[in-house]
């Protein structure tokens, strides 16, 4: 019997070791999700063109391998695009209501509010029109560019100016806000409503001018991964990272609020 006992628990050990040397032959199982690789396809508001730029690079240097391409513009404009078929990875838009252009046509689901922005008037450097206030842009000889109507920073603009009890008659209106402020940075016009951010960008051409009625009508910026991503694993990655400290901290400083 004792024979017995010490054949059957060298069985039972030489099993074990067995077992072991096979787990390990075998490579390790990849986690949910894998490692990210190819191309991220990003469309965002044109508002997020800076600060998205060095968030891609530093998303690629910690993904070695990956591609992030963008195509910026009016979110309106990018919604449509991503409904018709266009193909994309992540949406961030200016406002939920492009958003909620994609969402409603089920290619998203459950956006995050990763930013807030706010308007403010901007002027050529110099500012030889003399604008100091959110009422100066009601003068009849000032020359004013706002966003159209359909697209955030138009949409903010309304707002605000409704929120001021101004009434302004734009001699412009720009596809998105980056037009908008070239339109001021070339002056061509005497003042522009833009985004904080993006006059903080242009600060080498012009002024901006803060105004209370802004509070009113603050945009909130959603992003997402669409539910057709080509590349899905790397659009999860992507809207993660740009949650995360790092990327705030790029948003931040770029002038952007947090949500």
């Amino acid at each position: 019997m004792r024979l017995v006992r010490m054949l059957t628990v060298a069985t039972v050990a030489a099993l074990a070791l067995a077992g072991c040397g096979g787990a390990d032959d075998k490579p390790a199982a990849t986690p949910t999700g894998g490692k990210v690789t190819g191309t991220v396809t990003v469309l965002a508001a044109a508002s997020l063109t800076e600060s998205f730029t060095a968030i891609g690079k530093e998303f690629e240097a910690a993904n070695p391998g990956v591609k992030v391409t963008f195509s910026f513009g009016a979110s309106s404009t990018l919604a449509t695009q991503i409904v018709n078929g266009a193909p994309a990875d992540v949406f961030a838009a200016a406002s939920p209501a492009t958003m909620k252009q994609v969402t409603d046509a089920n290619l998203a689901v459950s956006p995050t509010v990763f930013a807030k922005n706010q308007l403010v008037i901007a002027v050529p450097k110099g500012n030889k029109a003399g604008v100091r206030t959110i009422e100066d842009l009601a003068k009849p000889n000032l020359k004013v560019a706002l966003c159209a109507a359909q697209v955030p920073c138009g949409a903010a603009a309304t707002k605000a100016l409704a929120a001021a009890n101004v009434k302004v008659t734009p001699v412009t209106l720009e596809a998105d806000v980056k037009a908008a402020l070239t339109k001021v940075r070339l002056g061509e016009v005497d003042a522009a409503l833009v985004y904080r951010t993006d006059a903080q960008a242009a600060a080498a051409d012009v002024e901006a001018i803060e105004f209370t009625a802004s509070a009113q009508a603050v945009n909130d910026y959603p992003i997402v991964a669409v539910t057709k991503a080509p590349n899905s694993a790397g659009a999860t990655a992507f809207v993660t990272y740009v949650l995360s400290d790092k990327a705030r901290a790029i948003l931040t400083k770029a002038g952007f609020q947090n949500p």
